[in-house]
């Protein structure tokens, strides 16, 4: 008595792309990021996106626990799965992130805990997986010392420029013999050749780098605009550093938002972006520059039990690779 019933929700289905049968609604299966293909063979990696988790955390100065923001943002990045009709969007006109954007979620990185070298190593081997397999590389950390490897697997790969959304400008030296904790990342960034400049937005307040700091950043090609800053100059003007043709590497720790709207993070700072404002930012460099690189950093979860500082994470990604790719087929 039920077949009938059954075959019509199936006949039902197929019209819309469940060709399966099956609904698989965001809270079933595995949480892959946007519920997409798990590629567990890093040689074997056949996409236009891999997402690489990095989930570490021992870089952290104050409150731990960005170690389970990867799992955080997977899971509320379900919410968004949007199957292979992707998501229209009216005010745009557009739709973003159809079939055929291939993403695929390559799992994380091994991490061995208290060991900062080996572990940023192996964020680099996925990394550079990842490039090899000619795929754009989105990371999910962890702490912002993440970064370091990152930008380390793009050496011999041709010059990038640094885009970073921040509180912090992260441009700390060295401190109690630290050189690749959270602070330190857009220094290390820096001191590569292949690092043609950085764009630092939203770097507020009390930060983790000292007055000599923010010199040394600018003598090494830092551009450096707070909250305030960026939105007096508007979106021309903050990415009005970023030069023309160069090829770009977005960094984002979710601290750069104002804690009232992502309160999950271990060192939140008042004052910050709402969701618009860095959205608009994303997709202003989306049409204007070649992104080569992505990573989010320092959710963490266990500081919101709402969990919206997860679902802005997946929100942010998702739509900066819809404005990524969406430009690339309109050049195309």
């Amino acid at each position: 008595m039920h077949a009938p019933g059954f075959l019509g929700s199936f006949h039902r289905m197929s019209e819309h792309g469940y060709e399966s049968g099956r609904l698989n609604l965001p809270f079933v299966g595995i949480s892959t990021f946007g519920k997409r293909p798990y590629v567990e063979d890093w040689s074997k990696i056949d996409a236009d996106v891999a997402v690489l988790g990095a989930p570490f955390d021992f870089g952290t100065q104050w409150r731990a626990g960005a170690r389970f923001g990867p799992r955080a943002v997977r899971e509320a990045s379900t919410l968004f799965s949007f199957g292979h009709a992707g998501a229209y969007d009216h005010e745009d006109d557009a739709t973003y992130l159809g079939g055929d954007v291939r993403i695929v979620d390559v799992g994380d990185a091994d991490i061995v805990h208290t060991d900062t070298i080996t572990s940023h190593a192996n964020i680099k081997t996925g990394v550079e997986a990842i490039l090899n397999a000619g795929a754009l590389p989105v990371i999910i950390g962890g702490d912002h010392s993440v970064n370091i490897p990152c930008i380390e697997a793009f050496a011999g790969r041709g010059d990038i420029h640094i885009l970073q959304i921040d509180a912090h400008l992260d441009f700390v030296d060295e401190r109690h013999g630290v050189t690749r904790g959270h602070g330190n990342p857009m220094r290390r960034a820096a001191e590569n050749d292949y690092v043609t400049g950085l764009t630092q937005l939203g770097i507020r307040n009390v930060s983790s780098t000292a007055k000599e700091g923010y010199a040394d950043a600018r003598t090494m090609g830092s551009t450096i605009l707070s909250v305030r800053q960026v939105r007096k100059a508007g979106v021309a003007g903050a990415l009005a550093s970023v030069p023309k043709g160069a090829r770009v590497y977005v960094t984002i720790d979710i601290d750069a938002f104002c804690p009232s709207i992502a309160p999950g993070t271990g060192t939140p700072s008042h004052g910050g972006f709402l969701y618009y404002e860095v959205l608009e930012l994303l997709q202003a460099v989306a049409r204007s520059h070649e992104v080569v690189g992505i990573d989010l950093v320092e959710v963490a979860p266990d500081y919101d039990p709402t969990g919206s500082t997860a679902i802005l994470a997946a929100q942010i990604l998702l739509n900066f690779l819809g404005f990524i790719f969406h430009e690339r087929n309109t050049a195309s």
